[in-house]
C-alpha cells in the first residue's frame, strides 16, 4: 500500500462516536461494530419488535441463527405492572439497573455475559457444593445451585441456567420453598429433563409469581441462556439512556 493511500484510509476511518452505541455491547472494533449492526438488521426483518418480548425473541434468533428459535420461547410469571409477556424483561432490566448479582450454572455461561453497560457482580454457581454432590450423590450443578440458595444468594438476583437440567430442577425447588430470584433466564439443552426442566421452571413461575424466561424442546444452550442475559442488559441501557420504559 502506498503512503498515499494509507493516508487517504486514515482521513477516511471512522471514530467510534460515529457508530451506534447500541450494535452489541460485546462489539468493540470498526469491523466488529458494523457485523453486529448488519447482523441485527438481518434478524429484525425475521422478526417484528414490537414489545420487550419481541426483543428477546430477536436476541434467541441472533444467538442460534435459527430464525425458528423465536417461537420456542415462552415469559411466564409477572412483576409489578402484570404478566404479561414482557413482565421478564422488565424485571430483568430492573434488576441490572439495581445492580443486582447475576447467578449463572457454569462456566460458560458466565464467560458469555457481557462486562459493559452494567455493574452488577457476575458470578457461577458451578463451583459450590461440593461435599454434598459427594454425600448425596446428585449433580455437582443440582449442588452447587442448593448451596448458593442456602446462602441466599438467589434472592433478588438474575437467575441464569444455560447447560444442566439438573441446576434448573433445584432452582424450581428452591423458588417452590421460597427463594425469590429477581428473574430466571433457564435454557438447558439436551435430551434427557432438559425441556422437563424447563416446564418445571414454568410451572413454579406462574405458581409463585417470579418472572421466568424459558423455551420449549430439545434445543437450549449456554449461547442462548448468555444472549437473553445480555438482552436484559440492553433494555436495561436503553431505559438508562430513556429510549425505552420499563
Amino acid at each position: 500500500m502506498t503512503t498515499e493511500a494509507s493516508e487517504s484510509g486514515a482521513d477516511e476511518r471512522r471514530e467510534p462516536a460515529d457508530f451506534e452505541e447500541y450494535a452489541d455491547l460485546g462489539a468493540t472494533t470498526e469491523n466488529a461494530m458494523e457485523i453486529a449492526e448488519t447482523s441485527m438488521d438481518r434478524v429484525h426483518e425475521l422478526v417484528d419488535v414490537e414489545t420487550l418480548a419481541d426483543r428477546m425473541r430477536a436476541k434467541a434468533v441472533h444467538a442460534t441463527g435459527d430464525p425458528e428459535f423465536q417461537h420456542l420461547l415462552r415469559f411466564t410469571g409477572a412483576d409489578a405492572d402484570g404478566d404479561d409477556e414482557s413482565a421478564p424483561v422488565r424485571a430483568g432490566a430492573r434488576a441490572v439497573l439495581d445492580q443486582r448479582p447475576i447467578v449463572t450454572d457454569i462456566t460458560m455461561v458466565k464467560s458469555g455475559i457481557t462486562g459493559r453497560g452494567h455493574d452488577c457482580p457476575v458470578r457461577k454457581a458451578i463451583g459450590n457444593g461440593a461435599d454434598l454432590a459427594a454425600e448425596t450423590g446428585m449433580t455437582r450443578t443440582a449442588a452447587s445451585v442448593l448451596e448458593l440458595d442456602s446462602e441466599s444468594v438467589y434472592d433478588g438476583a438474575i437467575a441464569v441456567v444455560g447447560n444442566a437440567p439438573t441446576a434448573a430442577l433445584a432452582l424450581a425447588d428452591c423458588i417452590e420453598d421460597g427463594t425469590r430470584p429477581a428473574v430466571v433466564v433457564a435454557t438447558p439443552v439436551g435430551f434427557v429433563k432438559a425441556a422437563e426442566s424447563r416446564e418445571r421452571v414454568r410451572e413454579v413461575s406462574r405458581e409463585c409469581g417470579v418472572p421466568a424466561v424459558t423455551n420449549v424442546g430439545r434445543r437450549g444452550g449456554s449461547g442462548v441462556a448468555a444472549g437473553l442475559t445480555n438482552e436484559l442488559v440492553h433494555v436495561a441501557s436503553d431505559a438508562r439512556d430513556g429510549e425505552v420504559e420499563l
